[in-house]
């Protein structure tokens, strides 16, 4: 655009990551810089593409394992911050666009406290908006992609910015096209500048979901207003030392280390019973395809099969033999004292100490119940 100018990349002098991410581990890189505006964010991507570095663009640190050795290219901090609304397409709603680096619960907070409801079951979840699609994140049965109707994002191998729907990003449990997964590279490389979401206009709502109800405690199907589900999650997140606190190292993690388990019905069955487990909604939408050439009037039968099954975790990891609060000999990394689900750096642990932890909990449920436990959070310069 004419007249238009290139802001300034702000390079700062390198921050260790240990003091920028939740679980306290990680060397300084070589470089880094602050992006606090859009126009900065684009500038300081296009500058770290150009210059060939290797590259983490950074959010609140808070999904992210990092190794112990200085990480060999340009950390970029987005901090941009900003709600702002438009009007949906449907009645009765409205939509909300955010800029990536603003604080996640943040967003809740005000869509709970206008009346915007659709994210107040994932209260208190740490870490920025931006991350939230990439991670497709949830709890209590509630996740992103129930509200989520676009991102904008910039690309690193065309340095272009477009507009993305939520159906083109791949989401799953835990997962989407953009997640660096431990051991694989992300199907497409780019950072999200923004975030669409699309809430009901609503200071209360019945809730459905079997995980939410149990959370809560509900046993009637009365409206409940936003604002007690809110504070109920809150207690219930502060209880298992997901709410972060600098004074309990409960918090210092990065909450859950390991997924809950998808497995079929089949292995589902063959765990205890008493293993808590949740069917995985099965594809509602499916479409079946049929070659004119062969078509003969007939539709086929479609199969029907059992639904995949979500398993705990947590429970297989304690009924494998960690208890809460378990640590190995001489090493400052512990599983929780309030959650067997989240590993902690209870002060000045390496990432070394973290990794040996989380091996050694795979192999017990390994052995136990033949599943391999994966890493939720992304893993930079880290082996399990």
């Amino acid at each position: 655009m004419a007249g238009s100018t290139v802001p300034d990349v702000r390079e700062i002098p390198p921050l260790r990551l240990s003091t920028l991410t939740t679980l306290r581990t990680g060397g300084a890189p070589e470089r880094m810089v602050e992006a606090h505006t859009r126009e900065e964010l684009i500038a300081a991507l296009a500058d770290v593409w150009e210059r060939g570095d290797e590259w983490l663009a950074l959010g609140g640190g808070s999904n992210l394992f990092v190794g112990d050795e200085s990480f060999e290219g340009t950390v970029i901090r987005i901090l941009t911050r900003g709600i702002q609304e438009i009007p949906s397409p449907h009645p009765g709603r409205i939509r909300l666009r955010v800029e990536a680096g603003h604080g996640w619960d943040e967003l809740v907070a005000y869509a709970v406290e206008h009346g915007y409801a659709g994210l107040e079951a994932m209260s208190g979840i740490p870490g920025t908006v931006g991350a939230s699609p990439v991670q497709n994140i949830g709890a209590y049965g509630q996740e992103i992609q129930e509200t989520l109707v676009e991102v904008e994002l910039i690309d690193e191998s065309t340095g272009e910015v477009s507009t993305v729907s939520a159906a083109d990003l791949g989401l799953g449990f835990r997962t989407s096209v953009l997640k660096h997964h431990y051991g694989h590279e992300p199907q497409r490389r780019a950072v999200i500048l923004s975030v669409t979401v699309d809430l009901l206009v609503a200071g209360e709502r019945v809730v459905r979901g079997e995980q939410l109800r149990r959370a809560l405690g509900l046993a009637s199907d009365d409206p409940v207003p936003l604002t007690w589900v809110r504070e109920r999650i809150l207690a219930t997140r502060a209880s298992k030392g997901m709410l972060l606190d600098e004074h309990d190292p409960d918090t210092h993690g990065v909450g859950s280390f390991f997924q809950n388990a998808i497995v079929t019905d089949a292995v589902a069955r063959t765990l205890p019973p008493e293993c808590p487990r949740w069917p995985v909604a099965p594809d509602l939408d499916a479409v079946t395809v049929i070659p004119l050439s062969s078509y003969d009037g007939l539709v086929p039968v479609t199969k029907t099969e059992a639904p995949d099954v979500k398993v705990s975790a947590a429970w297989l990891i304690e009924q494998a033999g960690i208890r809460k609060g378990f640590k190995l000999p001489r090493s400052r990394a512990s599983v929780s004292t309030k959650h067997a689900l989240a590993l902690t750096n209870r002060g000045g642990a390496t990432a070394a100490e973290v990794s040996e932890l989380a091996r050694f909990i795979q192999s017990r449920v390994h052995a136990e119940f033949g599943l391999v436990l994966q890493p939720e959070p992304v893993l930079l310069g880290v082996e399990l």
